[in-house]
């Protein structure tokens, strides 16, 4: 039986975003459900916006214009704000994808999953840690960004895990508190313990393009695959330890 996706809404300020992450985005969007609606907010009169608008019409992205009625104030946000306040009360939804790295989204990221509702944040690296905290998930728009097909290939800069001791205690703290009593963890309990904890965590952000390779690298855990031979192998990791007879 196939599980029903969720119907997400997508709310992109233009004027804190770059159509660069354009595809990247739709396609991570298209992992955690169906884009419902698709909105992008900004003064389309102004030709800073003028790279956002090829994009439009490829990814059926509604443009909301929105004036800068005065100078110095962002009225892009007051307009994103009262329209997902809006589409909140519609109850027809069942989360929000808000593109920003402004911390003004925080409040409203916080009245959505008030709501019972699923927030996903995407936003640059210098986004304020109170808007990361307000979502259920965080994801970095570095992260998102194509490589041309013209340009020359770029190998992912992988981060020297092997230094970094406040990866290595969290990962392993996580583990112990979702093992078992023989000290094993299922793998998805401890990343979604993780995206609980830290919802920006992204093995993306280490130079990893999945969980587990991430995990390989860091070389702290033992490994098992319940059923080797079925498709749908569930993944444990222990902490390493010392050999046991058992």
């Amino acid at each position: 039986m196939i599980k029903e996706q969720k119907s997400l809404a997508v709310i992109i300020d233009a004027d804190n975003s770059q159509p660069s992450i354009i595809e990247g985005l739709m396609e991570e969007i298209a992992q955690y459900g169906v884009a419902s609606v698709k909105r992008i907010y900004g003064d389309w009169t102004d030709t800073r916006l003028k790279g956002w608008k090829s994009h439009l019409l490829s990814h059926a992205i509604a443009p909301m214009q929105q004036f800068g009625y005065t100078v110095g104030k962002n009225s892009t946000d007051s307009a994103m704000i009262i329209d997902a306040m809006d589409l909140l009360y519609t109850g027809k939804l069942d989360g929000f994808c808000i593109v920003s790295s402004d911390s003004d989204f925080t409040r409203l990221a916080q009245r959505i999953r008030e709501a019972g509702l699923s927030v996903y944040g995407f936003g640059e690296k210098k986004t304020p840690k109170a808007f990361l905290a307000a979502c259920d998930k965080f994801i970095y728009t570095e992260n998102l960004r194509k490589v041309k097909k013209s340009s020359p290939a770029k190998i992912p800069v992988k981060v020297d895990i092997s230094k970094d001791k406040a990866l290595q205690v969290l990962l392993k703290n996580v583990v112990e508190d979702t093992a078992d009593h023989s000290g094993w963890s299922y793998l998805t309990h401890i990343s979604q313990t993780l995206a609980n904890r830290h919802p920006d965590f992204d093995p993306r952000n280490y130079g990893f393009s999945k969980m587990m390779d991430l995990i390989i690298a860091v070389d702290m855990f033992e490994i098992k695959k319940n059923d080797p031979f079925s498709h749908n192998k569930a993944v444990f990791l222990r902490c390493k330890r010392q050999k046991r007879n058992y």
